[in-house]
């Protein structure tokens, strides 16, 4: 069952802008990857589209829920609060990790230890 038909035409048109715009953000965080060379260039383009593509996925989500409840919906502002905060940790762990691998395998192109 869909609530579509209730959601008013501004908080539609409001919802699909936010859905398209962190799908687009999303996407181009993606192709980053596939375009960058390197691990540590390619590690970080995803972190940024998941990030802020996450948020307009979740502003999108509270628009929708609060004028179809007619309150204020913010329970999906604890997802944003877990995405933007785990996804920067993983993105350190993995490239201190890399860069640990690459300079016990005594790779040229690894900074040395400061």
């Amino acid at each position: 069952m869909t609530q579509a038909p209730d959601l008013p035409a501004w908080a539609a048109i409001l919802t699909a802008l936010f859905i398209l715009l962190g799908a687009g953000i999303t996407l181009i965080g993606a192709l980053g990857l596939l375009r960058l060379r390197t691990f540590y260039e390619r590690v970080h383009a995803p972190t940024l589209g998941t990030t802020l593509g996450t948020l307009f996925i979740v502003l999108s989500s509270i628009t929708c829920f609060s004028a179809l409840q007619s309150r204020f919906v913010a329970h999906e502002l604890l997802i944003l609060l877990f995405v933007t905060v785990t996804t920067p940790v993983s993105l350190m762990l993995l490239a201190r990790s890399a860069l640990s691998r690459d300079r016990i395998e005594g790779k040229d192109s690894v900074p040395p230890v400061v």
